[in-house]
């Protein structure tokens, strides 16, 4: 049986996030991908200039386009700016029976908003619910728990138990942007949590780490693994990826990851 993943997510012109993201990542992983495109944004490695959502229709018919014939795995939902497209997508999701991994994506590494303030609400109550994971770094954990951002893992797991108050079965909260020797990820379920580290990697080239990790979980639920093994297979990859990254000159900005790192190398 082949495995298949969906990624319900926007388009990134530049190829280090979004879609094309998450669709090297499945490859990578040795995954079939399939895709449902909510946006299109222009941007590179310096940043958002412009984004133009499609219509909740098209979005809804992309994901039944697919759920109709695909034997889908697993599915991950990234970049949705506005609330009449998170609705419909719920509504879909709902209809076809399917919990997603919910990457919530709400500001660009860039600093650039990718989610509308007036859509915050729709997301906490139409998407969490569905959320078999969600994965919200720092900054994302703090405007859906409406509470400063984290600056210790009890802070961390505060703030992951008030998401999954709003209905999440899990929150892993990613401390990648924290100014710590380590990179350490918190997963917490019921009543309690699981460390996930790894070493920091000082690079620049960090573009759409947040899309690679969520990626590769729903991959690796696509494939069978449990949860857990799911999150700490994934940590690797994308570890291994921002390693690699040094050997790729991708813009003149913030680079993407190496996503086929265990495959090829640029020739220096």
């Amino acid at each position: 049986m082949t495995a298949i993943a969906l990624t319900i997510a926007g388009s990134d012109s530049g190829g280090g996030a979004g879609i094309q993201a998450d669709l090297k990542t499945f490859s990578a992983l040795g995954v079939y991908g399939a895709s449902a495109l909510t946006a299109i944004t222009a941007q590179n490695t310096h940043g958002v200039r412009s984004i133009e959502d499609l219509s909740p229709r098209i979005v809804a018919d992309q994901i039944d386009a697919v759920l109709d014939d695909l034997e889908v795995g697993a599915i991950k939902v990234g970049m949705v700016s506005r609330s009449e497209t998170i609705r419909a997508i719920a509504e879909r999701l709902r209809a076809h029976g399917r919990s997603v991994v919910l990457d919530p994506v709400m500001v660009a590494t860039s600093g650039d908003r990718l989610l509308r303030e007036e859509a915050e609400d729709a997301l906490r109550s139409e998407l969490l619910p569905l959320a078999l994971l969600a994965t919200p770094n720092l900054h994302e954990a703090a405007l859906l728990s409406r509470q400063p951002a984290a600056e210790t893992e009890e802070d961390m797991a505060d703030q992951g138990r008030a998401v999954l108050a709003d209905g999440a079965g899990a929150v892993l909260v990613k401390g990648g942007h924290a100014n710590t020797g380590e990179s350490v990820d918190l997963l917490v379920v019921d009543n309690a949590t699981r460390r996930f580290t790894a070493p920091r990697i000082a690079t620049t080239n960090d573009h759409g780490t947040g899309c690679t990790l969520a990626a590769a979980i729903t991959a690796e639920l696509a494939l069978g693994r449990p949860l857990s093994e799911a999150i700490a297979r994934s940590k690797t990859y994308l570890t291994e990826a921002l390693r690699a990254a040094k050997a790729l000159h991708v813009g003149s900005g913030r680079g993407p990851v190496h996503h086929f790192h265990h495959w090829w190398s640029p020739k220096l």
